[in-house]
C-alpha cells in the first residue's frame, strides 16, 4: 500500500517535471520567435561596395547562400517573424545602387524570415555580427563586394588623362627650349651672347614646373553607420566633412599640376586601414583627413591641425582625439575575420620619422592658412597615434576644421561661406607646402 502510494507520487512530480519542462521549452521557442525586435534597417550602396545591416536587440544566427542565373543572394534570419520594419528595407533599395536591384522579404517558415537580394552583377558577400557599441544594439551586417573589384588607380589615371597630357606637352616643349639652348652654347663664340644662352638655360629649367602630376588623398571621415560626432543641432559630421571635401576637390580639380583622390564620395563607411590603403594604391603624394570632431566641454572651440606621433599625444585632448577617431572602426562596423592584420601590423611598425617631419611641415602650412580667417584652438601642429595618419610612405594630417559640439561653430560649419574658405585654406597650405617641396619623380607609371 505504501510502495504503490511512492509510484503514485513520483507519477505525479515526472508530469509534473515534464509539464514544466515543456512550459520551459516552449517559453523559449516564443523567446527565440517573438522576442527579437527589428530596431532598425540600413542600406548604404557605394561603388566600392553596399552595406545592408539590420539591428535588433538580440543577436540572431544567419545563414546565406549565392544563387545563379540570375544572380541572387538569399540570407536566412534565425529567430524572428516578417514585420513591418523588415519591409521597410524593400524600398530603401536606390535605383542607383551599384549591386542590388530589388530585395524581397517574407516568411520562410516559422522563426524564420527570407532575404533575397536579386543582383546587378555577380557578388562577393561577407556576412556578419556585431555586437552594441555607441548608439547601436545587435548589428547583422551584410557587406556586398563586386566579384571583380574597382582600381581606384586606374580611374584616377582615366579622370586626369587630360591633364597628364597637357603637362606631358609643356615639358617637352621646355625640354626642347633647354636642349636647343644646350646646341647653341657649344656652337655660339665667346662673348655676351654666348652668355645670354646660358642664362636662358638656366631660367627654363627654374622655371619648369612639377614634372607629374601631385595626387592629394582627401579622406572625409567616418560615413555610412559611423555617423561621427552630432551636434546639438542634429548636425551630423560625416556629412559636413564630405561636402567640405568635395569643395577641396573642386579646388584642386582647378590647378594644372594637382588632381584629387576621395577614398569616400558618398554617405558609406571605409575602415580605417582601408583608407590608408587607397592612398598608397593611387600613390598619393599627401594624405588630407578631414574632420568636425566634438569634445566632452561644449566651449571647446577652434580648428587644429594633427599629425602622426611616435613618441605619444603631444597633448591630452590629442589623446583623446585620437582615442575617440580610431574607435571609428568598431561604430562603423568592420569584419575583424577579413581584416588584413598583416598590412594593418605592417602600417602600425612602418611610420617614419620622414614621414613625420613632412607631415609637420605640411600641417604648419595649412595651420597658418587657416589661422587667418578663423579661430584656432592651438597655434601649433599637435601630435598623437591615429590610425588613419599611418601610410609610411605618405605625409599625413588630420584637420579638425571646428568643434561640431560648439553650438556656435556648428552653425559655421553648416555656413556654405565657411566650408568654402576652409577648403580653399587647406589648398593654400598644400600648394604652398609643395612649392618648397616639389615631388620626386614616380615610382611606377601612375
Amino acid at each position: 500500500m505504501q510502495k504503490a502510494s511512492v509510484n503514485t507520487s513520483r507519477r505525479k512530480y515526472l508530469s509534473t517535471s515534464a509539464k514544466l519542462m515543456g512550459f520551459i521549452f516552449l517559453f523559449s521557442e516564443i523567446d527565440i520567435a517573438w522576442g527579437a525586435k527589428i530596431l532598425g534597417v540600413r542600406i548604404w550602396p557605394a561603388e566600392d561596395y553596399t552595406r545592408i545591416t539590420l539591428e535588433s536587440d538580440k543577436a540572431l544566427p544567419i545563414t546565406q547562400q549565392l544563387l545563379s542565373n540570375p544572380d541572387r543572394l538569399v540570407v536566412d534570419v534565425q529567430g524572428m517573424e516578417f514585420n513591418s520594419t523588415l519591409k521597410d528595407l524593400v524600398a530603401k533599395v536606390k535605383p542607383n545602387d551599384p549591386y542590388v536591384s530589388q530585395i524581397r522579404v517574407g516568411q520562410f517558415q516559422p522563426g524564420v524570415v527570407r532575404l533575397v537580394f536579386d543582383l546587378k552583377e555577380p557578388v562577393k558577400p561577407q556576412l556578419f555580427t556585431l555586437d552594441p557599441v555607441a548608439e547601436y544594439q545587435y548589428r547583422m551586417v551584410l557587406d556586398l563586394y563586386p566579384a571583380i573589384p574597382p582600381d581606384p588607380l586606374m580611374e584616377l589615371v582615366k579622370s586626369s588623362a587630360r591633364k597628364e597630357s597637357a603637362l606631358e606637352k609643356a615639358n617637352e616643349e621646355i625640354d626642347l627650349i633647354a636642349q636647343f639652348a644646350a646646341k647653341k652654347e657649344k656652337e655660339a663664340p665667346r662673348g655676351p651672347v654666348a652668355q645670354a644662352i646660358p642664362d636662358l638655360k638656366e631660367r627654363t629649367t627654374q622655371s619648369k614646373p612639377y614634372q607629374r602630376l601631385i595626387t592629394i588623398a582627401i579622406d572625409p571621415g567616418h560615413g555610412g553607420e559611423d555617423p561621427g560626432a552630432i551636434g546639438t543641432m542634429g548636425s551630423k559630421e560625416k556629412h559636413i566633412v564630405l561636402s567640405i571635401a568635395k569643395r577641396l576637390r573642386e579646388k584642386i580639380e582647378g590647378e594644372a599640376y594637382m588632381r584629387p583622390f576621395l577614398t569616400r564620395d558618398g554617405d558609406y563607411f571605409v575602415p580605417l586601414h582601408a583608407r590608408v590603403q587607397k592612398a598608397r594604391r593611387v600613390e598619393a603624394d599627401l594624405f588630407v583627413s578631414i574632420h568636425a570632431d566634438a569634445f566632452i566641454e561644449p566651449r571647446a572651440k577652434g580648428a587644429s591641425v594633427f599629425a602622426l606621433s611616435q613618441m605619444g599625444a603631444s597633448s591630452t585632448m590629442a589623446r583623446w582625439m585620437a582615442n575617440k577617431e580610431n574607435s571609428s572602426d568598431l561604430i562603423g562596423g568592420i569584419n575583424i575575420k577579413t581584416q588584413d592584420k598583416q598590412v594593418a601590423n605592417l602600417l602600425l611598425d612602418m611610420s617614419t620619422t620622414a614621414q613625420i617631419k613632412d607631415s609637420l611641415q605640411v600641417g604648419r602650412s595649412i595651420l597658418k592658412q587657416i589661422g587667418g580667417f578663423a579661430s584656432l584652438h592651438k597655434g601649433n601642429v599637435e601630435q598623437a597615434s591615429f590610425a588613419v595618419l599611418k601610410a609610411p610612405d605618405i605625409p599625413s594630417i588630420l584637420v579638425e576644421t571646428a568643434f561640431i559640439s560648439n553650438p556656435q561653430e556648428e552653425a559655421r560649419l553648416n555656413d556654405d561661406a565657411y566650408q568654402d574658405r576652409i577648403a580653399e585654406a587647406i589648398l593654400r597650405g598644400i600648394k604652398e607646402y609643395f612649392s618648397k617641396n616639389p615631388p620626386v619623380a614616380r615610382r611606377t607609371n601612375a
